[in-house]
């Protein structure tokens, strides 16, 4: 789920249980699932159909700042661990495995009975992480919760010098105020404006000439 919130930019009711009422979160039949261009059904399909997902989507239905009815969609990344696809493909396969209805949300688990991934569990599972090696990038565990993911995600677009456009599509952004935040907290990005600045500084200005009609 933390792979999920990461990749797809998502608000944490939208992959996480929460006490918010106001929550919407992605389901199993919220899921779409291609192998190229042949679409499976995820309570049809088998495992090793599965395992040979390379595209997902997930659906807006009712969650905030989406249109409904519109699926954003991944790739896989070619890592084997690090991948949106790779899992959403294990919560699929984990809730089809236990029969669960279609409309359960993606953020349950079978043990039992059925549980739910919730806000507080992500977050101590991040702090923890944070705790063994956050001091080599300066984070404090406190620094962190699964908030952090959103910000987190489109940062890591912006370094990778994919269009502003595109991550607010993406991350369902009315306006630039999350992006320009970003912008300027981000050292790759703003590292190398001086030496930029400099090596353009030179130019040539119009001159302001009365306009003659």
């Amino acid at each position: 789920m933390l792979l999920l919130g990461f990749f797809f930019l998502l608000r944490p009711g939208e992959y996480a249980h929460t006490s918010n009422p106001d929550a919407s979160p992605f389901r199993l039949c919220d899921t779409h699932l291609f192998i190229n261009n042949r679409r499976l059904h995820p309570d049809r399909c088998t495992v090793p159909d599965l395992r040979r997902v390379n595209y997902i989507g997930l659906e807006f239905t009712t969650q905030k700042n989406g249109v409904r009815g519109e699926i954003v969609g991944l790739g896989l990344t070619g890592h084997p661990l690090w991948c949106p696809v790779r899992a959403l493909i294990n919560r699929v396969t984990h809730l089809v495995s236990h029969k669960a209805p279609l409309t359960t949300p993606l953020y349950s688990y079978h043990s039992d009975t059925w549980r739910y991934i919730d806000t507080t569990m992500l977050t101590a599972a991040l702090r923890t992480t944070v705790y063994a090696t956050g001091a080599n990038w300066g984070l404090q565990p406190t620094d962190i919760s699964i908030r952090s993911l959103r910000s987190s995600g489109a940062m890591a677009l912006l370094c990778a010098k994919v269009d502003t456009d595109l991550i607010r599509l993406l991350g369902r952004w009315r306006s630039d105020e999350m992006l320009r935040y970003l912008h300027v907290q981000s050292f790759p990005i703003v590292a190398p404006l001086a030496a930029q600045m400099l090596q353009h500084g030179t130019f040539t200005l119009i001159p302001n000439q009365p306009f003659m009609g």
